[in-house]
């Protein structure tokens, strides 16, 4: 089974970050808490991880992962540009649970699935994701589960789920809420809302004007 790490206790959490971050870097899975549910996360940059993070939900090419990154510099170098509204949407929303969709920069070499040369990019709201993710550079994560099961609120829960496909889980203790991240895509001239989360569209629309919704 994977390494399991207490983020209550100081000496776990530094000992688990520092595991979890090489781990990363080796192409394995970690999972970790986030603001919304647990995450798969994997090295964005190794596509045999990305790979194996699909694999590991159960999941194909068709439904790529999005990327949690711990610095809006980082996002700014993943993107071709934010579009008309994006820089405004992270001044308000970041971090926290908005995740932006974005024309990718194409001069990355990496291979996230069927993306359609886009992006989905989040900078998460809690302490440990962050942590990990200024040591590992942008991360693919996706929710802690197999597809079709719920999120994992839990790590406990994560690993019932995903065993020993994880190299470390990172406990972070329960969730404190379990709604997923408003999802926004900005790719075209009319922001669109592609998953109602934990941002409401009135609040959206309080920074971007207009939001279309099906």
């Amino acid at each position: 089974m994977g390494r399991r790490y207490d983020c209550a206790d100081a000496e776990q959490k530094a000992a688990g970050l520092t595991d979890a971050a090489s781990a990363v870097r080796k192409g394995e899975l970690v999972v970790l808490p986030t603001d919304t549910v647990y995450g798969i996360g994997a090295d964005a940059f190794t596509p045999s991880a990305v790979t194996a993070l699909l694999d590991a939900k159960g999941r194909g090419r068709d439904m790529p992962p999005p990327v949690l990154v711990g610095t809006v510099r980082a996002a700014n170098a993943l993107v071709e540009d934010l579009g008309a509204y994006g820089q405004d949407l992270i001044d308000a929303f970041w971090p926290g649970p908005l995740t932006i969709v974005c024309k990718a920069n194409r001069s990355l070499s990496w291979d996230l699935g069927d993306t359609k040369g886009t992006v989905a990019l989040r900078m998460p709201l809690h302490p440990v994701a962050l942590d990990l993710l200024k040591e590992t550079g942008p991360m693919a994560v996706s929710s802690a589960n197999r597809s079709g099961a719920p999120a994992a609120t839990t790590a406990q829960n994560a690993e019932e789920q995903l065993g020993d496909s994880i190299a470390v889980y990172l406990d972070g203790g329960p969730c404190a809420d379990d709604t997923p991240s408003s999802i926004l895509d900005l790719t075209a001239a009319v922001p669109r809302l592609l998953r109602k989360g934990a941002i409401s569209v009135e609040k959206l629309r309080g920074v971007v004007g207009y939001v279309a919704t099906d």
